[in-house]
């Protein structure tokens, strides 16, 4: 596959990992329409992307992303600010060209990118992560900071509200509670102290978030099955937030019957064999018939 070239971001793929730069160094990596649609676009590629089994998500220079650049003119959240949206509009023009671009959040474009993605997906958060810098982690399956990092929810001092899913994701995190208590205060969290509410899995001692993030990122791709680790994170997202446990049980029993006479096969004769697997599924195209159910 070509590697694309972004305005605003770096894709690199090496050793079977994507490592996803977001690049405006001198803005601080400030969030933009273009970093949104290039964003969605970067993880619709992984996606169907054979060299890549995982993604790290990291920001070039000192920050990871500093919240929307909020220095363009008009409505800087670059929303139609003469639209009168409804509801329904958000239901039955969802994808009409002028909701998606005058009114759909652009941080939830990206957020719903990762949450359909079919690769693990490592934020290693090296510097400030405010505002969408720190909602556009939330889809992601792994956190990890640098003691740099610095992450914020801060909206309800800028008079707006969360975005970016993170209203679905944040709870799903940290719990109901401290997600409230998060948005509320709308303070800037030092790396220890997202640890301390699990908001990130580790506050990098070493102050180096990539090495990190590339050894866990390894442990999830190499032996393993891109086409059970796709279903994996997809039952997971999607079964937690199932009503009852019966439709998670619908989705296992089919993922379990079509895994059984694919990579299953496989999987079973090298652990009786006492060798490695060598798993030849690919994503998308031996994904069962019944994905993304």
């Amino acid at each position: 596959m070509t590697v694309p070239v972004y305005e605003t971001l770096r894709y690199e793929v090496a050793d079977g990992i994507l490592t996803l730069w977001l690049d405006r160094p001198d803005n601080l990596n400030a969030f933009t329409v273009t970093m949104a649609n290039e964003l969605v676009d970067a993880y619709d590629r992984a996606s169907t992307d054979d060299a890549v089994g995982a993604i790290v998500v990291t920001g070039s220079g000192r920050a990871f992303c500093a919240g929307m650049d909020l220095s363009s003119d008009g409505n800087v959240f670059g929303l139609d600010g003469s639209l009168r949206p409804t509801l329904d509009d958000m239901v039955e023009r969802y994808d009409d060209p002028e909701i998606v671009a005058g009114v759909r959040d652009t941080g939830g474009r990206v957020s719903l990118a990762v949450y359909r993605c079919t690769k693990p997906v490592i934020a290693a958060i090296n510097g400030a992560a405010v505002g969408i810098g720190a909602t556009m982690t939330l889809p992601m399956d792994v956190r990890i900071a640098s003691q740099k990092a610095r992450i914020g929810f801060v909206f309800g001092r800028l008079g707006i509200v969360p975005e970016a899913c993170s209203t679905w994701f944040l709870p799903r995190v940290v719990g109901m509670s401290r997600a409230l208590e998060l948005v509320y205060r709308a303070d800037i969290l030092t790396a220890e102290q997202a640890h301390e509410v699990g908001l990130v899995r580790d506050a990098d001692p070493d102050d180096d978030r990539l090495p990190a993030a590339y050894t866990l990122a390894r442990s999830f791709v190499d032996g393993h099955s891109p086409v059970a680790t796709a279903m994996m994170r997809q039952m997971m997202y999607r079964n937690s937030a199932a009503p009852d446990p019966e439709q998670a049980h619908r989705i296992e029993s089919l993922a379990m019957f079509y895994a059984s006479i694919g990579e299953g096969i496989e999987g079973v004769a090298a652990f009786r064999e006492k060798r490695p697997a060598d798993f030849t599924g690919r994503v998308p195209d031996d994904l069962p018939p019944f994905y993304p159910w």
